[in-house]
């Protein structure tokens, strides 16, 4: 009977009016079965929300977009529930990363594990760095504004909160700011530029502008396909998302035991007597336990070689073994190469102490130059050391390393000649004028 029906209207009005007439009904259907929306899920400690709307708005709109929310989260988890007014905000918990790890413990105990976990300690223990100003340190606008990211002793909190500085203990936040925590900004290279950037790290330069970065940045725009193979930072350094974070060469590229190869032996030693954890002799000094503590250098063999085979694994997901090993073997030898213009500069510079040329700063331990006193340097050729050091060779080993030809030589192997050839005319220069014979 229906279909007769249908036929005669069909009949009658014709195949418009009989389309038109099966969509309205469809539509009739559709919205009788369509689901009820979900009800919203109440705001967690919506106390706290509705009181942060007015008082810090940004705050309250990141966490709203955050997955916190969406798994309801509280803002107590993170700040505890004793601050509940104006008149007790000093009673909010500030976190660290172990309230991180109520929720996230494997990451937390490999970021432990690392040398970011180090960072604080590392920059502490560098030898004149009382002599800055507390704004740039504990006041984190200098090297503590990255730095901070390193965990810290209870008695260290105590100390930063009673100063002042009650905020940037967290670490997790370095990379997934505050208050999203998004695992989407930290995977991105942008999240590590805030900080490896600039003077004696410019791991960001090199790599947005070699082939990996212009690639990834060709695909964050669009222009490439998102499936290309783009290497980002946390490719090379966070394989499978892991936080360690170490490479095999370190911050200051100089390990044990020594090379085979005799010249850069004792290129290397030199320069580890710069950095005062070798004496004259080449015994080790007290100041080698901190880099110890501080995990900036690979002591043995068979560290260093765990974390070179790690990165070639890293590397051969889209090149040969071979040529990863080929590459990261040039980074090695440029490294070698460094070090022969370091020593050099090193070795004059200690000759000027050693005839009286130069007084001897009387808190350097050693008959060496201190390449860790930065700019405290009192001459300005022990300044254009310290820059040879810390921004010259840095930019030769790292730049060959992050594929970034430019930096590598220009940035760093030329402007290291350049330095040693000024050391040279100016320790002549200083002996002349303090009446010394040429050396």
């Amino acid at each position: 009977m229906r279909k007769g029906l249908l036929l005669g209207i069909y009949a009658v009005f014709g195949a418009t009016a009989f389309v038109a007439l099966l969509a309205v009904a469809a539509g009739v259907g559709a919205a009788q079965t369509k689901p009820t929306q979900p009800k919203p899920k109440p705001m967690p400690d919506a106390m706290c929300v509705n009181c942060h709307k007015m008082t810090t708005p940004g705050i309250v709109q990141d966490y709203t977009l955050s997955k916190h929310r969406q798994v309801m989260v509280g803002c107590s988890t993170c700040h505890g529930s004793e601050h509940n007014g104006p008149s007790n905000v000093e009673k909010a918990r500030i976190p660290t990363p172990d309230t991180c790890a109520q929720c996230h413990a494997e990451r937390v105990a490999e970021f432990k594990k690392g040398k970011h976990a180090l960072a604080w300690a590392a920059m502490k223990a560098m030898p004149t760095m009382h002599y800055q100003p507390m704004a740039l340190t504990e006041g984190m606008k200098g090297c503590g504004g990255c730095h901070k990211i390193g965990l810290k002793t209870e008695e260290e909190i105590k100390q930063l909160k009673e100063d002042g500085q009650g905020y940037g203990r967290a670490s997790c936040d370095s990379c997934h700011t505050r208050h999203t925590f998004s695992v989407v900004e930290a995977r991105q290279p942008q999240a590590c530029r805030t900080c490896h950037m600039g003077f004696d790290h410019a791991q960001w330069e090199m790599y947005s502008a070699s082939k990996h970065g212009v690639r990834h940045l060709l695909k964050q725009n669009k222009t490439l396909h998102q499936g290309v193979a783009a290497p980002t930072c946390q490719t090379c350094h966070m394989p499978d998302g892991n936080h360690t974070n170490e490479t095999a060469w370190g911050f200051l590229a100089v390990r044990l035991p020594m090379p085979e190869d005799q010249k850069w032996a004792a290129d290397r030693a030199t320069v580890l007597q710069g950095l005062g954890v070798l004496d004259p002799a080449g015994n080790p000094t007290p100041r080698l336990d901190v880099v110890k503590a501080a995990n900036v250098a690979k002591l043995t063999q068979e560290s260093w070689q765990a974390k070179r085979d790690e990165m070639i694994g890293v590397c051969s997901k889209c090149h040969s073994r071979k040529f990863a090993a080929g590459e990261l073997k040039k980074g090695d030898d440029m490294i070698r190469e460094a070090d022969k213009l370091m020593a050099q500069g090193i070795r004059i510079v200690a000759g000027l102490y050693k005839d009286g040329t130069i007084k001897k700063p009387e808190n350097y331990a050693h008959a060496f130059p201190d390449l860790l006193a930065f700019h405290d340097a009192t001459t300005e050729i022990e300044q254009i050391l310290f820059k040879m050091f810390l921004e010259h060779r840095m930019r030769a080993f790292q730049g060959t390393f992050h594929a970034n030809p430019d930096y590598a030589l220009w940035y760093g192997w030329s402007e290291m000649v350049q330095d040693l050839t000024k050391i040279k005319e100016k320790a002549a220069d200083m002996r002349r004028a303090a009446g010394k014979p040429a050396e």
